[in-house]
């Protein structure tokens, strides 16, 4: 059996709230995820393994660089951590909290690892997220200018009907 020592992040936008049976916050940025693994020399006796939420983008950088320094990652599905919080009858949310639930979880299931995805992937995936958020103001803008009734707003779609 491989020993290892859970470390639970919940991760926002300004700040990383960890939990490895001492409870600490750091900033959501590169001076922070170095403050991170000062923390884990400093208390851990060995490499960790991180469980964080895939929330949005703000776990990637922390994981990469977290997996980058030795450092086993696994990113979970938060209906997993919410699931797991509340079969232990934890009623109210906090990131400090979650940041335990995130490593308890760890101890009880120990998730598979998280790997990076290629470059290639990585750069398709921000593509195909562009162009939808393309697409979404496109479709906006043209119901709102459909519902424009402004004098040169009328003007211009006369104008374009005789084209």
């Amino acid at each position: 059996m491989n020993f290892f020592i859970p470390l639970g992040i919940d991760v926002s936008k300004a700040k990383l709230d960890c939990a490895l049976a001492l409870d600490s916050k750091f900033r959501n940025t590169p001076s922070g995820f170095t403050e991170i693994a000062t923390w884990l020399q400093r208390h851990a006796s060995g490499p960790a393994h991180v469980c964080m939420e895939a929330t949005g983008i703000y776990w990637e950088a922390v994981a990469q660089f977290l997996a980058d320094a030795g450092h086993t990652v696994s990113v979970i599905n938060p209906a997993l951590a919410r699931a797991h919080g509340q079969s232990l009858g934890l009623r109210s949310k906090t990131e400090a909290i979650n940041a335990r639930v995130l490593a308890d979880f760890l101890r009880e299931h120990k998730p598979a690892p998280w790997h990076q995805p290629s470059r290639d992937l990585t750069q398709t995936r921000d593509q195909v997220s562009r162009h939808a958020d393309t697409r979404v103001r496109q479709t906006r803008d043209k119901a709102r200018h459909q519902a424009d009734t402004t004098p040169t707003a009328t003007r211009l779609k006369q104008h374009r009907a005789r084209r």
